[in-house]
């Protein structure tokens, strides 16, 4: 099955834009209202294995699941020694997805991804890949779901 690495910041929580952001819901915690419910089934209809890839790590199962409708999922735990910029304008992120997909396909929703990043898994990565840059002021549309359902139909 494939994976679905799944970021927060700027992909299923909106930022840097100069509209307001929708509510969905009231909560103690100041970002949860951004974060519409309704993406959650969307995640699980596309038939792939949810993978938290995000710094949230576990709060992503405590805090952000429970709003989505979410079992828990698992967590990328992230080397220390990566997190930060990479040389060349790699994403920190990108090594440890590759090591944690271990030559299965994936999706990876987020806001951050590079052309380097691109180059780097199609040059390493031996099953098919597909790295979805979100729109960090809007995160997660109709569009970038459509786009992904396209590319899982067809691998």
């Amino acid at each position: 099955m494939t994976l679905l690495f799944l970021d927060v910041d700027g992909t299923l929580l909106p930022f840097g834009g100069a509209d307001p952001y929708p509510e969905h819901g009231t909560s103690p915690h100041p970002l949860l209202p951004r974060l519409d419910p309704a993406l959650g089934p969307r995640l699980l209809a596309l038939g792939c294995e949810p993978v938290w890839a995000t710094t949230w790590l576990d709060d992503a199962n405590a805090l952000l699941a429970p709003w989505l409708g979410l079992p828990p999922l698992p967590v990328v735990e992230w080397p220390e020694d990566e997190v930060g910029p990479s040389p060349g304008g790699l994403h920190w992120k990108t090594r440890p997805l590759v090591d944690r997909a271990a030559g299965r396909p994936f999706v990876w929703f987020d806001d951050e991804i590079t052309d380097a990043d691109h180059a780097w898994v199609a040059a390493r990565h031996p099953a098919p890949a597909l790295l979805h840059r979100v729109d960090h002021r809007r995160g997660l549309t109709d569009a970038d779901f459509a786009a992904v359902e396209a590319w899982i139909a067809g691998v």
